[in-house]
């Protein structure tokens, strides 16, 4: 896709790209969103060659050894093709990859069994980022020069969820119980974003299928608070986050007599929007709701 934008160079001419399951299948407008706005940004991903699943919630609960090795062939496979980091936009997918990397740098006798599995030596050095990180790297300031189009519209609720910045041992990410990093990537966008009391809070995650009452009740209460602390749109970094508060959202109305019209955007759509790209380039037309945001009331400041 070539675009009009100037781009930003980031000091990193490629950087590994693992998917994982969600972003090639249920959750491919989240890849392309990613994709749309990295390219305005002059960010290259690179696919890993031949990665597997990291295990996700199952293969903990069956064996632990498979649970350390799913996600360490993916490190192993980076580190051996010359990547220093490793992109994973799924915040499942990352907190099993920095997990496997904590274990095996704290275990040296399972390091060289983990691998000897998967045939692929694994040091446990590529660094494992998120999407926030990944534009926190490419320059706060950067981005707020790049933007094209201000999103004076937006008044959003920065939504982490469970995962982002859990567990703070292992993810060390943000402060796990207050972030404010999206915050600074909105803000920088010219929006402007609220405080409300769910922004860490679980939606259920992979649950929808298992225990979907659960899901339900818990999205709805993320919608809920959202929209009553002056939200017209919540954010979401995480595939899973976004299935339960967009596709999911028309049977929360219909389970609790409500009608939220909430729009959930990925971060990244937000960046791209704001950089000038439009919705379909995006994928956001593909979204469960398709909205624009309401207008909210602009605060009064207090007179002196």
């Amino acid at each position: 896709m070539s675009n009009p934008q100037s781009k930003i160079q980031n000091p990193k001419s490629k950087i590994g790209y693992y998917p994982g399951c969600a972003l090639h299948g249920s959750s491919n407008d989240y890849e392309k969103s990613i994709r749309a706005c990295l390219e305005v940004l002059g960010v290259q991903l690179k696919e890993l060659d031949d990665w597997i699943c990291c295990g996700a919630t199952a293969a903990h609960s069956l064996n632990h050894t498979l649970a350390v090795a799913l996600p360490a062939r993916n490190l192993g496979i980076a580190e051996r093709d010359g990547f220093d980091e490793v992109f994973a936009p799924c915040p499942m997918c990352s907190m099993e990859l920095l997990k496997a990397r904590q274990c095996m740098t704290d275990d040296e006798a399972l390091r060289k069994q983990i691998s000897d599995i998967v045939e692929v030596n694994v040091e446990g050095r590529a660094e494992v980022i998120n999407l926030i990180q990944l534009l926190m790297k490419a320059g706060v300031d950067r981005l707020r020069e790049a933007v094209k189009k201000p999103l004076e519209h937006i008044s959003a609720a920065c939504y982490y969820g469970c995962l982002l910045t859990r567990p703070p041992k292992v993810v060390k990410f943000d402060d796990c119980e207050r972030p404010r990093s999206m915050e600074t990537i909105i803000e920088a966008l010219g929006a402007r974003t609220v405080e409300w009391n769910y922004a860490t809070e679980c939606c259920g995650a992979g649950m929808t299928m298992a225990a979907e009452s659960t899901v339900l009740d818990l999205s709805n209460k993320i919608l809920r608070n959202a929209a009553d602390h002056g939200a017209n749109c919540i954010v979401v970094a995480c595939p899973m986050c976004h299935v339960n508060l967009d596709m999911k959202q028309p049977d929360i109305d219909r389970a609790f007599g409500v009608e939220h019209g909430m729009m959930v955007y990925y971060l990244s759509d937000l960046v791209g929007l704001a950089l000038g790209l439009d919705k379909k380039q995006l994928g956001i037309d593909r979204h469960f709701v398709v909205l624009d945001p309401k207008p909210v009331p602009q605060p009064v400041a207090a007179e002196d």
